[in-house]
Formats: structure tokens, C-alpha cells, sequence
């Protein structure tokens, strides 16, 4: 189903990983799109590091479609500046587009696939929502667990690096996401959601 071989013609699909650049970010709980993009990209023996639509990018071929992995670079909040870009290029539909960010509503070790909906409060799919104009993006949520203590600062928590014991299980995530990723453009969405959710 995946493979290094590119094919001929234009990019069909966009597999995003929301995060952000800057190197204090790196492993955060917020960079969970990211650190996901980095487990599929390394399974399929590609490299995400052309610079492109203001976003690290690499093309694969998944189920016999080719597949444009992204990084936007924008910084969380302004990712659909990256992905409309993408999308006009490549005159990509929003089903045709896969979001995958962390969500502090679910667990260490959580995973939910939608396929479409608001942005649940994360600022980084509002800003696709809002500038594509549409919210039928199928989307990978990877939980990164909630605060530890409500007096906790939002921003301080999804900015906090995940314990090692958190690491392995992301990893078992970030196998699902993949898998889940190639059923998506295999059209069985329902069967990822069944099988993941």
C-alpha cells in the first residue's frame, strides 16, 4: 500500500502535521502533527525537507496515489496560510486534505478520526477552517493528555515535553495515525474510525 516510488501527474492528497518551528518546540506535546509526519515520513523512506507553501514537504506514494507530507512553518495558529496554499496549487478538495494534531481532550495513548467538523478549540485547524472555508478536512487527533492541575497554564502545558513512557505510546499512535492514513485515501474512513476511535 505505501511505497518510496512517486508516480507521475500532480499531488492528489496532503498528509499535514500541525506544529510549530522553532527549535524550543521540538518533542512539545503541541508538536504532535509534526512529531507523527516524522514516524510516517520515516516509514515510507522519504524525507519532509524541501521547503515549499511555507512548510517542510516530501512526496510519497500511498495506495497507489501520491501523497504531499507537510510541516507548515507559519507557527500553529496561522497553518491554514500553508495548507490553502498547497491546496490551491495542486486544486486539492478539503476531503482530499488529512490533519493531524494533538488534542488535549483525549489521553496519552488516544487517537480520534473525524471526518469533518469544527476545530474543537485548536487554533491551528481553526485557521484552515477559516481560510479554506471549509471544515470537511478528515482529521487525526493524537491525545496529548490534559493539564495535570487545573491551575496549570494552557500554553505552558501543551508546550511541556512528554515523558519517555509517553514517547512509547505516542510511537504506537503514530502507527496507528499511519495506518489510519492509508486507509483514508483507500476511502475507508469509516474503517479507520471504527478500528482507531
Amino acid at each position: 500500500m505505501f511505497g518510496r516510488k512517486t508516480f507521475g501527474g500532480s499531488v492528489e492528497y496532503l498528509i499535514v502535521g500541525l506544529g510549530n518551528p522553532d527549535r524550543k518546540y521540538e518533542n512539545t506535546r503541541h508538536n504532535c502533527g509534526w512529531l507523527a509526519i516524522d514516524y510516517i515520513a520515516e516509514k515510507l523512506g522519504i524525507k519532509v525537507n524541501k521547503i515549499k507553501y511555507k512548510s517542510f514537504v516530501g512526496e510519497a506514494a500511498i495506495g497507489g496515489k501520491k501523497a504531499l507530507l507537510m510541516k507548515p512553518t507559519t507557527y500553529m495558529n496561522n497553518s491554514g496560510q500553508a495548507v490553502v496554499e498547497a491546496m490551491n496549487f495542486y486544486k486539492i478538495p478539503p476531503e482530499n486534505v488529512i490533519v493531524i494534531f494533538d488534542d488535549v481532550s483525549l489521553d496519552v495513548g488516544k487517537m480520534r478520526i473525524r471526518q469533518k467538523g469544527s476545530d474543537g478549540g485548536q487554533k491551528g485547524m481553526r485557521s484552515i477552517i477559516y481560510l479554506s472555508g471549509s471544515d470537511a478536512f478528515p482529521r487525526i487527533k493524537i491525545g496529548i493528555g490534559a493539564k495535570p492541575n487545573p491551575d496549570w497554564d494552557l500554553a505552558d502545558w501543551v508546550l511541556s515535553r512528554f515523558s519517555d513512557d509517553e514517547r512509547k505510546t505516542l510511537d504506537k499512535m503514530f502507527e496507528n495515525a499511519y495506518e489510519a492514513v492509508g486507509l483514508i485515501i483507500d476511502g475507508k474512513t469509516d474503517r479507520a474510525m471504527n478500528r482507531f476511535n
